[in-house]
């Protein structure tokens, strides 16, 4: 027997036979042998009776119908067993002596049974228990044999059979299997995703047996998919893929099986309910009838609404079916409850739906209030905290929502409000819950006009961990038995800590507890420290949290920092958990931006389709808001009080009059602004199109056929969005029925029908869509026979239109047939003939076959109406005639043609103008009669008229464009842009670049064999900006190349010292003055070896007679830091000097240079800021000079890097004590401001008032004031150079306590000698007017201190009115003669030596009249610092 026992027997006490107890079982089972032997010696000594036939052994127990053991029978009355061998009597006795025993023995011992029951009780659960622990050890065993077995590991894994595909209804149920052999059992996908049959629930089930797998799904439509089985082990991994395809009414699979009863019902949804509108608080019913056709008795259809998904009966809807009535009833609106629902009825045949929009609408308690948040959810739950969501409202009472408050309910009918301030972010934790209740919560928003009604509220939710809600498992009878831990163990450090999500208001931490044992009651502190210090703060001071997820309040917004945690249990408090990165308050979602273009088109007489281009870039997006306002009302009302996707539908308008539309953006972090308002429509209904015409065959193989339509001669107001083609097969004349050769819409007027079958006939018919819905279709077209074409010659165009019609030509546009025959088509012929001309007035336009798709006619007769058809051609012949257009009468129309223009700035465009546009109207801009759609070299601009403009012209662009006005009487127009374009390029170039040269770019040769290429513009303002271009490449100023541009002038001219055979090219000015540009070039090629040569002789002329610069100036840097600016002459004599001079102002003169010198230098010492300039050095005597020039700005920080790569040659890194703290410092040979010095501890260091920083001469320190053990480590100062750099280190750590040490001897000395105030003085003294009055206090300090008295805080001198003495270093003394009212006011004392200053004051001196003469009025202070009145 189990060790557990069903519910239903425990209140009965015999329920099996270990109830009895042993001494109960002994009496029955002596009882019984006792009869048996009675019975036997009766029978032997009674040999005249007959014998007694053999009975079968009786059983006690009793049984139910299914042989279930359900009790026991007590034998009490045994009948005819005994009556073959004992008489009356004697059986008589026996019997009630055996009735006596037995009760006896069964009810008078209740407590021995009792306690029989107890025992085998519990010898029943441990054997159970036992049993149970040794199946599970041999499973386990088994298992890892599993594992561990060589052959199941040396193979990779092997589909036996692969799982096959399967196409099922809607509410049927399939089943997946494949067999795989090697180990570990497979995983089950779907799209990539694992299946867990325990998170769905009834949905999905797997079994594994003898490596047999199959999955049994209950299928819906969303189990459409690809299914995946993967196996693997460490040898590889196979995997196996299977589709699940479920079917619904409108995909019809004839594979599929027949519906049950033999029968199809047909469904008929009617009295249906439409669009509703309610108000907030109100209850509204949905409902329609439903007939069933045939209708069978007590049959029940299943339904089901939907409100985006399947509604389930609830305190907020109500489903009732009365058997031909379906109602949804809405008991309490709220802006939840809007959406589109859905009525499904579904029958065995298949499923009807009905679908229409409810609307909410919201008023505000208080005028100017937001309206109430919507769809509050919990989105996590724990012991600590639960995070509740919500959305905002659309509604905001045209003033900003300042925020939320959340609201908890406490009790019944007790709310609370959660948070003090208004948060704005869409999600808040809420804390200081009771661990296993259960809450619910609302929200409120609030702007400056009020506060807004409660949000509907959330569903309840248990403050609990998820792992906490699972429901317990039933008793299996297995008994675990575990070693407890030892409760000394403190906890090791939580694992994974991260920040899960972080906003202005607060921010949430999540972790994994430790790995290790210790984890009885297991608790967590969290600590957070602002980054840059390392002081950590601990959060939650007063208990610490149960779950390892936490949220922290009041943090300054804009501040990053770092969050640890410790675990704690009874043992004690563990180490810090990992910090976490920087981790900066603020909202880390951005509100979204504004939708863009907003187009509304028309739909119903009361409603518009409203459609826009979402949010770019938005994160975590939860929907739109639309809002509409009647032209010109200025007036806006939300259109949906709940957040939509994507394109909406907006009802309850007013017919005829005229909206505009904008859309905003929401998501968790507030509302986006407007988008721009759309442009206004008309409340009308749209009309579908009218059915196309002209069905045709342009090609036909075996099992399929290419048909044509002409397009439908009324469109209905609206774009055709696309066509739906019909077939259905005629035989023997009779057609058949109709199928859908396309289920989606197809926006070609030609259509490949395919899956026919071959040498039938079929007819086909074709409907038009647009936004109004699908038009009827058209006439069923001819009987065609589905056969292959076989011909040689190409099969028909079709697809022609008519472009452009004038009163003398037309524009003909056709597409190439589909059927090339047996050579690809070469060309086109274009027939025309009049209108009501017979069939042999055809006569051809072209006599020369066309390559392209188009053609011009003309010639035509003005008023004349013809008709035209185009035949195609290929190296067989002319193939069939397309069908013949509609009659054209050849009229003008009032139409503009497109113009051409060059605007100021040069831009070329094609502009055309339609006076009859309407509302839906598009201009299509085509080139060569094909759309643009690439925008690269075009951009096309259409306001009240349009625009194509080149962005580039070139010979690309040439070809003939034409522009069509769509929903008008075909107004049309093009222009050839091909001979004139060179034309139009330079008058775009005359308006692009209109600064004049006075003269082109020329050369000239200067002295000293100098080149200057130069030019000049007539006029140039003082922005102008110059490129100087060489063979394409930009020069800059330098040594070699000298620009100048004097605007005054206009002459822009660079010059070279010298000509080299590399310098052989083309020179180019490039003039820009803010758009106006220009540019000049010269081409030095051939010439240049003369220019060179005459260059070269005038300058070894000028060298060789006066002074010059052999090497032009500049400068190096002396390991000493010092710059040292050098150049180097010839060519010089005694009576040769230099003149230096920096930024024109002459700073050195060298006088007598001796021929043997040859080098001028200039030395900086201890270069700074200051010394950034242009430095000059002039050569000369009475044979000329020379100058050399030499700019310390631009390159300014390399020198000064140059510079500090020699200040880093610093001394070790050293420590020193203090009477502060102790102290880092090092030397470098030369200090400046623009030294870049970063010191660090583990990193870099944020320097406070206790760390700091600086430099003395050459000395740069890291002071550290009441150093700590914190401060031990490794610190070291790194000196950037722009390179490299150098970094000098130190270990503190073994250095630390001797540091230490000295640093409290220091302290304790300078404390001692500091300079103090030992006596306070009181801290009010009222005085009469015209007394004295003398303050006295000790002074303290080595050397002697300086001794200061302020009066509100300024510092007062001794005079006849205020003495002031200090006698023996040691008392301070102030006295005034006769004190006035203005004597009144703060007084203080400081006192101040080397080693420290100290203040002393009391806080007010009052002059009053009318108190008693008491003469001089003195304050004593003895050294405790306590006032004497003397």
């Amino acid at each position: 027997m189990s060790g557990s026992i069903p519910f239903y027997q425990k209140h009965h006490r015999h329920y099996d036979r270990g109830y009895r107890s042993t001494e109960a079982e002994a009496k029955m089972s002596h009882y019984k042998s006792s009869s048996r032997y009675s019975a036997g010696s009766s029978i032997s000594s009674t040999r005249t009776r007959s014998p007694v036939p053999k009975r079968s052994k009786p059983s006690y127990l009793a049984v139910d119908k299914e042989n279930q053991i359900i009790g026991y029978v007590v034998p009490i009355f045994r009948g005819q067993e005994f009556t073959s061998g004992m008489s009356d009597t004697e059986e008589t006795r026996v019997r009630e002596t055996a009735g006596y025993m037995a009760r006896r023995n069964l009810f008078t011992k209740g407590l021995e049974m009792e306690r029989s029951e107890v025992i085998s009780r519990k010898e029943a659960m441990r054997e159970s228990a036992e049993r149970i622990s040794l199946n599970k050890r041999i499973h386990e065993h088994e298992e890892h044999f599993k594992r561990m077995n060589e052959d199941s590991l040396m193979h990779p894994p092997e589909f036996v059979i692969k799982p096959r595909s399967h196409t099922v209804w809607e509410k049927q149920c399939v089943r997946l299997h494949c067999t795989v052999s090697g180990w570990p059992d497979p995983r089950v996908y779907k799209n990539n995703v694992a299946i867990d049959p325990i998170t769905s629930p009834g949905k999905y089930k797997l079994e594994s047996r003898y490596n047999v797998h199959s999955l049994e799904i209950n299928c819906d439509f969303d189990d459409t998919a690809q299914y995946r089985v993967s196996a693997m082990n460490s040898q590889g991994e196979q995997s196996a893929f299977a589709s699940v395809v479920v079917k619904f009414k409108g995909e019809v699979d004839e594979a599929l099986p027949l519906p049950r009863y033999g029968i199809t019902f047909q469904t008929h949804i009617v009295d249906k309910f439409g669009v509703s509108f309610g108000r907030e608080g109100e209850t509204m019913s949905l409902g329609c009838t439903v007939i069933i056709y045939p209708a069978l008795h007590r049959y029940q259809p299943e339904i089901q609404w939907y409100r985006d998904v399947l509604l389930t009966p609830s305190k907020w809807t109500h489903v009732h079916w009365s058997g031909d009535r379906a109602t949804l009833t809405l008991t309490h609106l709220n802006k939840e409850d809007e959406g589109l629902y859905t009525l499904r009825v579904i029958t065995k045949s298949g499923y009807e739906t009905y679908s229409a929009y409810v609307f909410v609408r919201a008023d505000a308690e208080v005028e100017g209030a937001p309206g109430a948040p919507l769809d509050v959810r919990c989105l996590d739950a724990n012991k600590d905290y639960i995070i509740v969501s919500w959305k905002q409202p659309a509604i905001d009472g045209g003033n900003p929502i300042v925020g939320y408050f959340v609201d908890c309910e406490v009790g019944t009918n007790h709310w609370v409000q959660c948070n003090d301030t208004p948060v704005k972010f869409a999600r808040f934790p809420v804390t200081g819950l009771v661990e296993g209740r259960s809450y619910i919560f609302r929200v409120r928003a609030v702007n400056k006009s009020g506060m807004s009604r409660p949000s509907r509220v959330s569903e309840p939710v248990a403050a609990m961990d998820p792992a906490d809600r699972l429901t317990s498992a039933p008793w299996t009878g297995q008994i675990i038995v575990t070693e407890e831990e030892p409760s000394s163990v403190v906890p090791g450090r939580p694992l994974d800590l991260q920040v899960t999500e972080a906003t202005k208001n607060y921010v949430v931490l999540s972790w994994k507890p430790p790995g290790e044992k210790g984890l009885e009651g297991v608790m967590y502190y969290v600590e957070k420290c602002v980054v840059g210090t390392d002081s950590w703060q601990r959060v939650n001071t007063e208990l610490p949290v149960k779950s390892p997820r936490f949220a922290l309040f009041d943090l300054a917004e804009g501040k990053s920092y770092h969050f640890r945690v410790r675990c704690c249990n009874a043992a004690g408090v563990g180490e810090p958990s990992e910090p976490t990165e920087a981790t900066t308050v603020g909202d880390k979602l951005d509100i979204p931006s504004a939708p863009g273009k907003v187009v509304p088109t028309r739909n119903t007489d009361t409603s518009v389709v409203v459609s826009w281009e979402a949010s770019s870039d938005a994160k975590e997006l939860v929907g739109y808001y639309i809002e509409a306002s009647i032209l010109d009302s200025g007036v806006w009302e939300p259109c949906n009080n709940k957040p939509v996707k994507a394109t909406f539908v907006c009802h309850g308008l007013v017919t005829g009059e005229q909206y505009v539309f904008r859309v905003r953006a929401v998501n968790a972090a507030g509302l986006s602004q407007f988008s721009p308002v759309s442009e206004p429509v008309e409340v009308k209904a749209a009309i579908s199109p009218a059915p196309p015409y002209g069905i045709s065959v342009l090609e036909c193989v075996r099992d399929s056929m290419v048909l044509g339509w002409k397009q439908p001669t009324f469109i209905g107001g609206a774009d055709i969005t696309g066509y739906f083609v019909d077939y259905r097969e005629v035989i023997d004349g009779v057609p058949g029925k109709w199928h859908e050769a396309n289920i989606k819409a197809v926006s070609e007027r030609a259509y490949r029908v395919s899956d026919l079958q071959e040498n039938k006939k079929y007819q086909f018919q074709v409907r038009a869509a647009n936004m109004a819905g699908v038009g009827i279709p058209s006439l069923p077209s001819e009987t065609f026979l589905c056969e292959e074409w076989t011909i040689a010659v190409p099969g028909p165009p079709h697809d022609l239109q008519i472009r452009e019609v004038r009163g003398d030509s037309l524009v003909l546009l056709w597409k190439p047939p589909v059927y090339q025959g047996r050579d690809p088509v070469n060309g086109f012929y274009v027939d025309i003939k009049e209108a009501d001309a017979p069939e042999e007035a055809w006569r051809g336009v072209n006599t020369k076959a066309v390559e392209k798709q188009f053609i011009k006619i003309k010639n035509l007769k003005e008023g004349e109406t013809y008709v035209f058809r185009v035949r195609a051609q290929n190296k067989a012949g002319v193939g069939k005639a397309s069908d013949v257009t509609e009659p054209i009468p050849a009229l003008t129309k009032p139409t503009k043609e497109i113009v051409v223009e060059v605007d100021d700035e040069g831009v070329i465009s094609l502009n055309f103008e339609c006076c009859d546009t309407t509302p839906d109207s598009k201009f299509v801009w085509s080139k060569n009669y094909e759309e643009i759609t690439e925008s690269s070299r075009l951009t096309i601009e259409t306001k009240a008229n349009s625009k194509t403009i080149f962005n580039t012209p070139g010979e690309e662009d040439i070809g003939i464009y034409s522009c069509l006005v769509t929903h008008t009487d075909g107004a049309s127009s093009s222009y050839t842009f091909s001979t004139e374009l060179k034309r139009l390029l330079e008058i775009s170039h005359d308006h692009k670049f209109p600064i004049p040269l006075k003269s082109e770019l020329a050369v000239e040769l200067l002295e000293k064999g100098r080149v200057r290429f130069w030019l000049q513009a007539e006029q140039m303002t003082a922005n102008g900006k110059i490129d100087y271009v060489f063979n394409d490449n930009v020069v800059s100023q330098g040594e070699k190349y000298k620009m100048n541009f004097d605007k005054n002038s206009g002459v822009i001219e660079m010059v070279m010292e010298s000509l080299t055979p590399g310098d052989e090219g083309t020179y180019t000015f490039q003039l820009k003055d803010g758009k106006a540009t220009n540019q000049s070039s010269l081409v030095l090629i051939g010439d240049f070896k003369q220019l060179q040569k005459e260059s070269e002789f005038q300058r070894k002329e000028y060298f060789r007679k006066q002074p010059h610069f052999i090497e032009y100036l500049g400068y190096e840097v002396s390991p000493e830091c010092c710059v040292v600016l050098k150049c180097k002459v010839g060519n010089i004599k005694k009576d040769t000097s230099a003149l230096w001079s920096k930024d024109k102002h002459q700073i050195k003169a060298d006088e007598q240079l001796g021929f043997t010198e040859g080098v001028l230098k200039l030395e900086i010492a201890q270069i700074s800021k200051k010394d950034s300039g242009v430095y000059e050095v002039v050569l000369k005597d009475d044979r000329g000079q020379d100058t050399s020039t030499l700019s310390l700005v631009d390159q300014f920080k390399d020198l000064m890097n140059e510079v500090f790569s020699y200040i880093n040659s610093s001394t070790p890194l050293k420590i020193t004590s203090t009477d502060e703290g102790i102290r880092l410092y090092t030397f470098v040979s030369y200090y400046n401001d623009l030294l870049q010095v970063t010191w660090q501890h583990d990193s870099a260091i944020a320097f406070s008032d206790r760390i700091k920083s600086g430099v003395v001469g050459e000395q740069l320190w890291l002071q550290i004031t009441d150093p700590t053990e914190k401060d031990m480590g490794k610190y070291a100062i790194e000196f950037n150079d722009g390179k490299g750099g150098l970094r000098r280190t130190v270990e503190l750590s073994g250095q630390f306590d001797d540091a230490f040490a000295e640093f409290q001897r220091l302290a304790a000395a300078t404390a001692e000698r500091r300079a103090r105030v030992a006596g306070g003085l009181p801290d009010v003294v009222t005085i009469q007017e015209g007394k004295a009055l003398n303050l006295t206090c000790n002074i303290s300090g080595n050397p002697v201190p300086e001794v200061t008295w302020l009066k509100n805080d300024r510092e007062i001198t001794s005079d006849e009115h205020c003495i002031l003495k200090f006698e023996s270093g040691k008392f301070a003394s102030f006295t005034i003669t006769a004190v006035n009212t203005s004597d009144s006011g703060k007084y203080s004392i400081l006192v101040k030596n080397k080693y420290g200053t100290e203040s002393g004051d009391f806080t007010q001196l009052d002059v009053t009249e009318g108190t008693p003469d008491l003469g001089v009025t003195s304050y004593w202070t003895d050294a405790e610092g306590n006032v004497v009145f003397g």
